[in-house]
């Protein structure tokens, strides 16, 4: 039972970057009914969910980066990827991916992946650092 992220780094304000997130685990992929990403403040416990993709195949955005990040997977290898454009210093973070049990909607799934429950998977994360 894995979730792999990749990608991220350092880059300039205004580029993009893109995240792959691995996930390996039948149990997982089979009984998984949302996946999407969250991003950690460095030196902070503060978490917020970034984009939800629900069993119905709803999407849910945060209104912080709305316009900029769409999250999308490739079903037959069971990736997904976040891409990030026209980044911006405040989306300084350490990048999850998660996928869950509960059958919520994308907009609850945004609150509720970023909890630490038993029905909750999330990878190791990646950082993204922008600078000016």
């Amino acid at each position: 039972v894995q979730l792999v992220e990749s990608g991220g780094g350092s880059v300039e304000a205004g580029v993009s970057l893109r995240l792959s997130c691995a996930i390996s685990g039948s149990e997982i992929v089979f009984r998984a009914v949302y996946q999407g990403w969250f991003r950690q403040i460095p030196g902070t416990d503060r978490r917020d969910g970034v984009v939800a993709l629900d069993k119905d195949g709803g999407q849910a955005v945060a209104d912080a980066v709305k316009g900029r990040f769409a999250m999308s997977k490739d079903n037959a290898k069971d990736i997904l990827y976040l891409q990030m454009d026209d980044l911006k210093t405040e989306d300084t973070a350490m990048y999850y991916c998660v996928v869950g049990r509960p059958p919520i909607t994308a907009q609850q799934a945004l609150d509720v992946m970023t909890e630490r429950r038993t029905y909750n998977f999330w990878g190791r994360g990646r950082q993204v650092t922008v600078s000016l």
